[in-house]
């Protein structure tokens, strides 16, 4: 492996170097405008978290509009795991770390 590593990145340097130049005369991103005077967040598009005690255990819920999605478990002695719904039906997933790239994006589009 540790042969292998150094042939490798020698292997990429052809790739790097054959990058093409970017094109003359690029213009800096805009400045963002401000928001209207008065807009204030919705409060209601923030996740609401609450932190309890189970035995030893410290639970943190995170909840948005009053539906608990995620559970945070931090044990006395050892490494914190998330609890989460992925599919919205109660039925929660342990998982090690939240990671962006490992979640799928599940949008809720109409709710009655």
């Amino acid at each position: 492996m540790r042969r292998f590593l150094p042939l490798l990145m020698l292997c990429a340097l052809p790739a790097i170097a054959d990058t093409p130049a970017p094109p003359a005369g690029l213009q800096p991103l805009p400045v963002p405008p401000a928001p209207p005077p008065g807009y204030e967040p919705d409060p209601a598009l923030e996740p609401l978290v609450t932190i309890t005690r189970r035995g030893e255990d410290k639970v943190e819920e995170y909840r948005i509009h009053g539906k608990l999605y995620m559970m945070k478990v931090t044990p006395p002695h050892g490494v914190p795991y998330y609890l989460i719904d992925e599919k919205g039906t109660g039925n929660f997933v342990r998982q090690g770390e939240v990671s962006p790239s490992f979640l799928v994006p599940m949008w809720l589009l109409k709710s009655f």
